[in-house]
């Protein structure tokens, strides 16, 4: 039973940060709130990991990853199974960066 209520919990949890994330309304409240709640290291990887994506969807070769953003060759191939059949999140997150191009660095 307790092992289920923390599962409830956790699922709770995780779908307030989704909605808290998607109303946050803008970039710099976005990064705001990723600095307060993860460490430096986790907002590395996180942004790391996110490097990955377009890459991948450009047809970016694993070991040409690696070599650009030095995300280990596992990592990549972790992350192409999920933009190929995770949840669509990696894909959601592509097409609303094609859609709004205007708040990409560099």
């Amino acid at each position: 039973m307790k092992q289920r209520e923390d599962a409830a919990r956790a699922e709770t949890a995780r779908a307030d940060l989704a909605h808290v994330l998607a109303r946050l309304g803008d970039a710099a409240a976005v990064d705001a709130f990723l600095e307060d709640l993860c460490t430096p290291a986790e907002i590395e990887a996180l942004a790391d990991r996110w490097s990955v994506v377009p890459l991948l969807a450009d047809g970016m070769p694993y070991r040409q990853i690696h070599d650009v953003t030095g995300v280990s060759v596992t990592t990549v191939g972790r992350i192409a199974r999920c933009l190929d059949a995770g949840a669509g999140g990696y894909r959601a997150a592509l097409e609303h960066r094609r859609e709004h191009p205007e708040g990409l660095a560099g």
